[in-house]
């Protein structure tokens, strides 16, 4: 349904007319003052200017990033010194939420009350990794009068943190939180499409007290900007999140430097609804896990498997909630799907709908919204008796999409859900133990949520398999990749050595 009660759109106080970079310390513009438009999602109409980056300005940026590693205090703080930095900037973030929300909304059209949610746990993971680096405890091996072994981390250097225009605030912060935990110091090079967001961390940072030159952004085009920080010489790591297309430049780019890579990609991600399962939670999750943050969700169920016996009643039932899914401005608190992030992406998602006339049979959705004949707005769509080498099956969409499939035996399921060239999350709906572990486990997934919907602890791995990245972060995971392991031995009796050369 839509919601159709407020004629014209929202537009924040006191929004900035231009962007710049934030190099050691200061904003400042392009090098050679290009810059590129940035438009909102609901009118479509440019409403600032953002500094496009280029390799000089990410060679001022990485430089200052390694003078500040090299030469300034934070890598040699001592854990809890960082801590009470990360503590601070989490409790900003947290009285602040209402306005990144505001904000964060307009520049991607996610809807306010989701918004507000990303806002809030961009500032747990600030808090989450202040704790983690302060509990830590690396391994010692012992071998009682003859020799410790114990394990020294260091932090490696200039991290290159490229993020994406979904939930973009908390994606940022998903990457900052743990490489500056660790005592690197970092480069951002922020989505193009929703800069608005990442331009307040330099604010949040200072007030929190973070050295000079530990914090650089570079705003720009991903060929441009994202591709001279890939190369950069003097960038050791680069964490990347966003489409499998871009990751497979990024690897080939920085494999002559043999960079540390950590890459979150696309994905395709089955819903596995068996008959057992109870229908009532199972639709409920399946259409939250495809429409929240308006489908634009690296981990959304948009495969649904349903086992033949209840297939038609779930598509039934499904296709009438999808039907209810309230579209909307993005400010609005009733709204449930906002508008898309920019008309390219929006052309794209319609390409889909479009192509999905001719691979299944629509039963919910299937174009613009009544009453929203402008702006990126697209209804919650609903493609039922999807065969599984149509495109809509096998491709990512990344709007607010379904195909629903049925299957009828369990190896069947499987060999659907496993079917694709992603690897990311599964979702799995089934009353029988025995069949929920045996499946989770034989599932081609980085990710596996059991009778459970998108809730992640934010101790455990958050990664994929095939097309959908290469490493994890999350917890530890995010500890090792942003820091080097140095392996120290020490002696503790006499000396056993092999004589070479003895007279």
């Amino acid at each position: 349904m839509t919601d159709q009660s407020t004629p014209q759109a929202h537009r924040p106080d006191d929004l900035p007319t231009a962007i710049r970079h934030y190099i050691d310390g200061r904003f400042v513009d392009s090098v050679d003052g290009a810059t590129f438009d940035v438009l909102d999602p609901v009118s479509n109409e440019t409403y600032l200017q953002a500094a496009a980056g280029k390799q000089a300005d990410v060679d001022a940026a990485v430089a200052s990033a390694r003078r500040a590693f090299t030469e300034g205090p934070w890598p040699r703080m001592l854990p809890r010194e960082r801590s009470r930095v990360l503590h601070t900037i989490a409790d900003l973030v947290e009285s602040r939420d209402a306005r990144l929300a505001e904000l964060e909304s307009f520049d991607s059209g996610l809807p306010i009350t989701q918004a507000l949610g990303q806002a809030r746990r961009a500032a747990e993971n600030f808090r989450f990794f202040a704790d983690l680096i302060v509990a830590q405890a690396d391994d010692t091996y012992k071998v009682p009068g003859r020799q410790i072994n114990y394990v020294n981390r260091k932090p490696i250097g200039v991290a290159g943190l490229i993020t994406p225009w979904n939930t973009p605030f908390m994606l940022e912060s998903w990457k900052l939180a743990p490489a500056l935990a660790t005592g690197n110091t970092v480069v951002l090079k922020p989505a193009e499409f929703t800069p608005l967001s990442a331009s307040l961390w330099a604010g949040i940072f200072e007030e929190a007290g973070l050295p000079q030159g530990v914090f650089n952004l570079v705003n720009g085009l991903g060929e441009e900007a994202g591709d001279a920080l890939v190369k950069h010489p003097d960038v050791p790591l680069i964490s990347f999140t966003g489409e499998s297309s871009t990751g497979r430049l990024i690897f080939g780019n920085a494999a002559p430097h043999l960079k540390g890579l950590s890459m979150e990609l696309g994905g395709k991600s089955p819903a596995v609804v068996f008959a057992d399962a109870d229908l009532d939670a199972a639709i409920d999750a399946t259409i939250f896990g495809v429409f929240s943050l308006n489908g634009e969700r690296c981990t959304a169920g948009s495969r649904i498997l349903v086992e033949r016996p209840v297939y038609d009643e779930f598509v039934e039932r499904y296709a009438a909630q999808a039907k209810r899914v309230r579209v909307g401005y993005p400010h609005e608190k009733t709204t449930e799907v906002g508008a898309l992030v920019h008309p390219e992406h929006f052309e794209k998602v319609m390409s889909y709908v479009e192509l999905g006339r001719t691979e299944g049979r629509l039963v919910a959705g299937g174009g613009r919204p009544e009453g929203f004949e402008t702006g990126n707005f697209v209804a919650p769509t609903v493609f039922a008796d999807v065969k599984p080498d149509a495109r809509i099956f096998q491709e990512e969409i990344f709007g607010p999409v379904v195909a629903i499939t049925p299957f009828d035996t369990e190896a069947e399921a499987l060999e659907l859900a496993n079917g694709v060239k992603y690897g990311l999350a599964a979702y799995v709906w089934t009353n029988d133990l025995k069949r929920a572990h045996n499946f989770s486990q034989a599932v081609e997934a980085g990710m596996v949520w059991l009778n459970s919907n998108n809730v992640r602890d934010l101790r455990t791995p958050f990664g994929g398999v095939k097309a959908s990245g290469l490493g994890h972060e999350g917890g530890y995971r995010s500890i090792d990749f942003y820091t080097d392991q140095q392996a120290v031995h020490i002696t503790l009796g006499k000396v056993h050595n092999p004589t070479f050369g003895k007279s």
